[in-house]
């Protein structure tokens, strides 16, 4: 019955075809499967990118690539094999790794796009945010919503690297983007401990009356390690106490989230940290919508789509949209995750499948 309406081939319906081409037309008739599968078919393919490989890259453009205007940033984009050489990781996301050499700075700009930085390693760097000077250190989940100026700045000796990630393929489809250039160098080389938005915002529970207006992003330029590694650890040690504070058993799973409103931090993109016990695994999910995962620390394997990819430190990978994937912890792993998950919700397309749940 899935030919049923395909009609005989004859030389008018030949003709009738050659002239819904030539006024730029397509019969639905034609393509059904394509546009209407019974399930998402993605483009994008699940891929590893070894931190071991991509690192070494990052050094060596180093070496050749200046920063500067123009170029403005020493990011390499990981394409996904399935995207046709496109820097984009997924459809929607954009990840990429961030090189800045010593006492290099990055100049300041701002774009339509939101982003963010995950450290999985190495400090020295500040971010300059609408003039807030932030810090970057290991473990910190670091904010630059839409139409924020940023710059960066390395006062060390030592290079520094990290991972951005972005909405820039959802931002081009779409056509929603604009860019603006700032300041050749970063308006502020201060180097606080804290950022002023830090200050302000990062008293738990505790909401300062000065900012009682909500806000499409988090007004957070920082979500430090100690306190993302002290949430982790509780939900341990209560699950070990018999409490329900896991969303699996050995899983303890955070996310990041906007104080104003308790949602996403920023409209476009969801961010997360997940830790296992040593020797734990996941339940195989299928999920509408793809997400990045970089390996903060320990060993382990993910299983996508039935193949099994070990995985170390670094490490990052894609999974596409309703790509079955579950993981494993060789030793206690943490991981870091961002997906395109307040899209896929706020448009009402959000679905997950959980084998053997109900």
């Amino acid at each position: 019955m899935a030919n049923a309406m395909q009609p005989d081939d004859t030389p008018a319906l030949r003709k009738l075809y050659a002239d819904f081409r030539d006024q730029h037309l397509n019969p639905l008739w034609t393509q059904l499967g394509d546009l209407m599968p019974r399930h998402p078919r993605p483009k994008a393919v699940p891929h590893v990118w070894r931190w071991a490989e991509l690192f070494p890259l990052a050094q060596a453009s180093g070496d050749l690539v200046p920063v500067g205007r123009g170029g403005e940033r020493r990011a390499i984009g990981l394409a996904n094999p399935g995207l046709g050489g496109e820097a984009y990781v997924s459809p929607t996301l954009w990840c990429a790794i961030q090189y800045l050499g010593p006492k290099e700075t990055a100049p300041e700009h701002r774009h339509s796009q939101n982003a963010f930085r995950f450290v999985v390693e190495g400090e020295g760097v500040w971010t300059v945010v609408n003039g807030d000077p932030v810090r970057m250190s290991r473990g910190d989940f670091l904010l630059t919503p839409g139409w924020n100026f940023h710059g960066h700045h390395n006062e060390t000796d030592q290079p520094m690297a990290w991972i951005d990630g972005l909405d820039i393929p959802f931002s081009y489809q779409n056509d929603v983007g604009f860019f603006e250039f700032g300041s050749e160098r970063v308006t502020d080389y201060a180097t606080p401990r804290f950022s002023r938005s830090e200050r302000l915002w990062c008293h738990p529970g505790l909401r300062p009356l000065s900012g009682l207006q909500n806000t499409v992003s988090s007004p957070i330029g920082a979500y430090r390690w100690e306190y993302t590694d002290r949430a982790l650890t509780e939900q341990l040690l209560l699950e070990e106490e018999g409490q329900p504070a896991t969303v699996e058993q050995g899983h303890a799973a955070i996310r990041y989230v906007n104080p104003t409103t308790g949602g996403d931090v920023m409209p476009t993109i969801r961010a997360e940290f997940h830790r296992l016990r040593q020797g734990a695994e996941t339940a195989v999910r299928r999920e509408v919508g793809s997400s990045v995962f970089q390996v903060f620390e320990g060993r382990g394997a993910v299983v996508m789509g039935g193949v099994t990819h070990k995985l170390e430190k670094g490490d990052i990978f894609v999974v596409p949209s309703w790509v079955a994937w579950s993981l494993q912890a060789e030793t206690p792993f943490d991981l870091f995750r961002f997906s395109d998950g307040p899209i896929i919700e706020r448009l009402n397309f959000d679905r997950t499948l959980v084998e053997g749940g109900d």
